[in-house]
């Protein structure tokens, strides 16, 4: 050929074979992640045939997280990462620490040097927040704050990455690595350093950003191109998530969130989203079967014991370990559940680490092939442990006392106060979630002064309520003992206003039970759903589109029609 086609090879081989592989894994039940997985491994360098260009598939896969996390900063603000800093914070942190223990503790155990101990350890501890996005997603419970609790713990665990990721090779000479590739800098300087560069960028997209990027897509819409518009989200996503790491030694996928973040300030941020959406799939896609290729599968026939206890510590490890500080943490069972199973998984920045360990002489390419095989059998489960939980969670509560005693532990947020108003007590409204829909429901609600009783998963907003003098209680309201704590044996009217639909028939099942007669009002976003609680006579459904499109009818009638 007169010019090289590498891409376009790449491109074709991969999204080709991924659409094969990834249609014959859903037509077997199993996610179509693992077809593309799998493709990744078929066009990679351990397996006969054709080998696609493993460095332009990792370019590839790398504009993929940075739209990908581009998305995520679309959904979740800095409100929202702030809203749940007192359970994301520590709880990420610890977690990295006890996962990073059990890695490295595993290594030791094999003879390994301390330094790839360290590495590999720290490479088992961290989650994909591309691989947690897609999950949430598919579950429609993103803009839960469960959702938000998860999102928030892997954007900790990705910030302290990016520390990790600088601190490394100033530290390779003293943990046995190659000399050639230590930094002469002291280590509190190269950590300073990185702090300032880090707290600068944050500080820019905060102050600067947040006002510039919006301007500029309300200037972009104004001229009604929506070629431009689509051009000015993506030239966004990838020109902040360049620029971050080339002025400020930030990571792609962290600039991308940022800008995501700041974007999410426009009121354009939805179709944003919509439009960026094509290219974040396909590039998706490009992602995993990058991964694919750099996995050896001879490890798994050399080495499957060790396969195995990899596999444990990611699976089962950092799964009980998230479990456990969740619920000392005072949260609800189903809660530490969900979180357990965001973070039954590697990705993104494992094999970051992985490869920055073997170029600093201190993993060797068997322990980067481990990491590899724990990442894809990992992702390839993950959506397995979802759909366990609320089996699990079932299974937990009627068989174990301790469950039951986690759920009804003594917490004093968990009950409302001895000392609440009586007409708290009856007749009342119980309102679960008090968000954007939440909050206005409740407002309403006091001005024509009807009682009401908020049931919230979010321990300090409920302290907040408390403290301005509202009724509320804190827990999941899919367990009878919250609504019980809410008084809903002699409630009016239930009201649920959260995002999350996947739990609301366990909600009304458990009001009807305490309440034959109760009145279910409920918001929803998927019409099948709607549809099936909408056949209940005593359930008043509201579809988000449908309202919206009703009002907006209605006020075009009035003004439109003739006098």
């Amino acid at each position: 050929m007169p010019h090289s086609v590498s891409l376009i090879n790449t491109i074709a081989a991969g999204l080709g074979l991924a659409l094969v592989l990834g249609f014959l894994a859903v037509r077997v039940r199993l996610p179509a992640l693992v077809g593309y997985l799998l493709a990744g491994v078929i066009i990679g360098p351990f397996t006969p045939g054709f080998v696609a260009d493993a460095g332009i598939a990792a370019q590839l896969a790398e504009i993929g997280v940075m739209l990908l996390m581009f998305g995520v900063g679309l959904h979740f603000s800095l409100d929202d990462l702030l809203a749940v800093r007192k359970i994301a914070v520590p709880g990420a942190l610890v977690q990295i620490a006890v996962a990073t223990l059990l890695g490295a503790g595993l290594a030791t155990w094999w003879g390994w040097s301390a330094g790839a101990a360290l590495v590999f350890g720290l490479a088992l501890s961290v989650a994909s927040t591309v691989v947690l996005l897609r999950a949430l997603e598919s579950l429609g419970i993103l803009d839960s704050y469960t959702g938000r609790i998860a999102v928030g713990w892997l954007v900790v665990e990705d910030l302290a990455m990016v520390l990790v990721l600088v601190l490394l090779p100033p530290l390779a000479g003293a943990l046995g690595g190659s000399a050639a590739h230590a930094n002469a800098d002291p280590v509190w300087q190269t950590l300073g350093l990185t702090l300032l560069q880090v707290g600068g960028f944050v500080a820019l997209m905060l102050v600067v950003g947040r006002r510039f990027f919006p301007w500029l897509l309300w200037q972009v819409t104004r001229t009604g191109s929506r070629e431009l518009f689509t051009l000015c989200v993506v030239a966004a996503a990838v020109g902040i998530a360049f620029a971050s790491a080339a002025l400020f030694g930030v990571s792609f996928a962290l600039g991308a969130f940022f800008a995501g973040m700041v974007m999410r300030e426009s009121e354009f941020a939805h179709r944003a989203a919509q439009e960026s959406l094509p290219l974040r799939d396909a590039f998706a896609v490009l992602f995993f079967v990058s991964v694919g290729m750099l996995f050896d599968p001879s490890i798994l026939l050399q080495r499957p014991l060790q396969v195995l206890a990899v596999v444990g510590v990611i699976v089962v490890g950092k799964s009980v370990a998230a479990c456990a500080l969740v619920l000392l943490l005072r949260y609800p069972l189903h809660t530490a559940l969900t979180v357990s199973a965001s973070l039954a998984q590697i990705g993104e920045f494992s094999f970051i680490l992985a490869g920055l360990g073997v170029s600093l002489g201190l993993l060797s390419a068997e322990g980067q092939s481990l990491i590899l095989a724990g990442a894809l059998i990992s992702i390839a489960t993950n959506p397995l442990w979802f759909s366990a939980i609320a089996p699990l969670q079932k299974w937990l509560h009627a068989r174990s006392a301790l469950a039951r005693e986690l759920e009804a532990r003594d917490d004093p947020l968990a009950e409302l106060p001895m000392s609440t108003d009586a007409r708290y007590l009856s007749r009342q409204v119980v309102l679960v979630g008090y968000g954007r829909v939440g909050r206005r429901i409740a407002a309403a609600l006091s001005e024509h002064d009807i009682p009401f009783v908020v049931a919230e998963q979010n321990r300090e907003l409920v302290e907040r309520l408390r403290a301005n003098g509202m009724a509320a209680v804190f827990g999941d309201a899919t367990d009878p003992g919250v609504l019980i704590q809410a008084h809903i044996a002699r409630a009016r009217v239930l009201v649920v206003a959260t995002p999350d639909t996947i739990h609301v028939r366990q909600m009304i099942e458990a009001a009807r039970t305490l309440n034959p007669g109760i009145l279910t009002v409920i918001r929803s976003h998927n019409e099948e759903e709607a549809a099936l609680l909408s056949h209940d006579d005593t359930a008043i459904v509201f579809l988000g589109e449908h309202e919206l499109a009703q009002a907006m009818a209605r006020e075009v009638v009035r003004r439109a029609a003739p006098a």
